[in-house]
């Protein structure tokens, strides 16, 4: 055991169940084809990675995925609850050092995450902030409860919001680069991800000959 954890959040892929904007304009089956990949780039970033790995389930826990890394379910009423207790528990084993991402960024290497944990050696909390007024990834050196409570999930102002709160309080962070996650057909046809996999770009057009 490390004293520093990458929590990765993941949806079970099921169809109709993952990325529901960008399948308004290529289909469910379409989404499913993208969140795959966007799932095994998240997978290839953080399997060479020192620290330890959990993965969080939205759902059931898969065996056959993620080999080799330990496997939770989520468990919470919204994101913030899900997020809390998989930081709570992390925590509690004796862990330092926590960052936790999700898994539908075309652009996240393990680069961007081990700049998340060197982050939290000088600062309590550590975001990685996206396009869309979110935030990719969030690191913290000990549990805030305030960063998971009565939060706009999903809005756009919920990493300002944040941010404003934690000014308030008068704890300390960090911001690292901003990257763009992909949940709309914009995202994905601009994105390097896409425009260099051409398997991928094939399965999409098939699905809408």
């Amino acid at each position: 055991m490390t004293k520093t954890l990458v929590i990765v959040f993941v949806k079970n892929i099921k169809l109709g169940k993952v990325k529901t904007r960008l399948a308004k304009t290529i289909g469910n089956q379409g989404a499913f084809e993208v969140y795959t990949e966007l799932v095994k780039l998240t997978e290839t970033a953080t399997t060479s990675m020192q620290a330890d790995k959990r993965i969080y389930f939205s759902e059931t826990i898969l065996d056959d995925q993620w080999m080799g890394f330990s496997k939770y379910a989520q468990e919470g009423e919204d994101l913030g609850a899900r997020m809390k207790n998989a930081f709570q528990k992390g925590f509690n084993d004796g862990y330092e050092r926590i960052v936790l991402i999700g898994s539908d960024l075309p652009d996240i290497t393990a680069t961007h995450i081990n700049a998340g944990l060197e982050a939290l050696q000088h600062s309590p909390v550590v975001f990685g902030p996206a396009v869309d007024g979110g935030y990719y990834l969030i690191g913290l050196s000990k549990l805030q409860n305030s960063v998971f409570n009565d939060k706009p999930w999903s809005a756009s102002h919920l990493l300002e919001v944040t941010l404003d709160e934690l000014k308030t309080l008068e704890v300390p962070f960090e911001l690292l680069d901003t990257l763009n996650d992909i949940d709309t057909f914009e995202d994905l046809t601009a994105s390097s991800f896409y425009k260099n996999n051409i398997e991928l770009q094939e399965k999409i057009k098939q699905l809408h000959d």
